[in-house]
């Protein structure tokens, strides 16, 4: 994988973290803060049947958060556990629109011992954002926290 320094950033965020929501808020910023092109990046976590919004940074999205499960790409990782890469928003009908210059998205599921605990979402103000190398990246970080949930 390319981003190997910014893994290891990661892994030494979360290992020295006391609690899972330090955890989450310092990957939440370290990725923010290495990729500049992700102007949005947030935790959700599962809440009954809705994703809730933890730790994020970027605008405040309004409306967004609290998500029903299987509503919206966020929604629809929530019932799938996988991986959803979307290159242009404006072109999927799943798309919930939180903020008008978002292009594309990437959501990453955390999985903890085989159940969908919450995800990563990615927001980019450019269509075709994500390499899979940042994919790769944004899935590790997702494994990493699955391990302090």
């Amino acid at each position: 994988m390319k981003y190997q320094a910014q893994l290891e950033e990661l892994r030494q965020l979360v290992n020295a973290s006391q609690r899972s929501e330090d955890a989450q808020a310092r990957v939440v910023m370290s990725l923010r803060k290495n990729f500049p092109d992700f102007n949005w990046v947030g935790i959700f976590r599962l809440e009954g049947k809705d994703l809730v919004l933890g730790p994020y940074q970027g605008k405040e999205p309004k409306g967004f958060e609290r998500i029903p499960v299987g509503r919206g790409i966020c929604g629809t990782v929530a019932v799938t556990m996988r991986t959803e890469v979307v290159p242009d928003v404006t072109a999927d009908a799943r798309y919930l629109t939180c903020f008008s210059e978002t292009r594309s998205e990437l959501v990453v599921p955390i999985i903890k011992e085989g159940r969908f605990w919450g995800e990563i979402a990615v927001d980019a103000s450019r269509p075709d954002a994500f390499t899979r190398d940042e994919i790769a990246l944004i899935e590790a970080a997702a494994q990493l926290l699955a391990e302090r949930v």
